[in-house]
């Protein structure tokens, strides 16, 4: 991780907690080629200290991130208990084995957009764009409203 980078107004900022480094080299290559500026964590205190610099757009977790599991994972109970003005501009995806990729219900019980199976690691790119596809469409509305409050001030 760097220890200070620049994320500009046009950038596109993607945070990863991942700790299978095939999953990570992986996830960089995606979503360096879909434009991302990615920013990779190591431990628990990496990703809740990274997570409040920038309004990522990408929030990728490993469920067994820095020797956790789905039950004792900081990083993961740290984005579920989170306020919605804190989680509203990011799209959060959790990669482990026990998951049917982009089962709706599975990620909805995690508190998560989608969930990935590591044996669909090679759909990767295309879950992404996906996933956030449709959290734009379902957030347009809102956006919308928040940009017309903003400008009529």
């Amino acid at each position: 991780m760097d220890d200070f980078d620049f994320i500009g107004q046009d950038d596109h900022p993607a945070l990863l907690a991942l700790s299978t480094v095939d999953v990570l080299t992986m996830a960089k290559a995606d979503l360096g080629e879909m434009g991302y500026k990615i920013h990779a964590v190591h431990t628990h205190e990496q990703f809740e200290g990274r997570y409040y610099l920038a309004n990522y757009e990408i929030i990728m977790l490993e469920e067994t991130f820095s020797g956790s599991s789905t039950f004792d994972n900081p990083s993961l109970r740290l984005i579920q208990n989170m306020q919605m003005q804190f989680r509203r501009h990011a799209v959060f995806f959790l990669i482990g084995e026990g998951y049917e990729t982009a089962n709706t219900m599975q990620a909805f019980a995690q508190s998560v957009h989608c969930v990935i199976n590591y044996a669909d690691m090679s759909m990767l790119s295309q879950v992404i764009q996906k996933t956030v596809a449709e959290n734009n469409l379902f957030l347009s509305t809102y956006r919308e409203a928040q940009q017309r409050v903003i400008h009529k001030r």
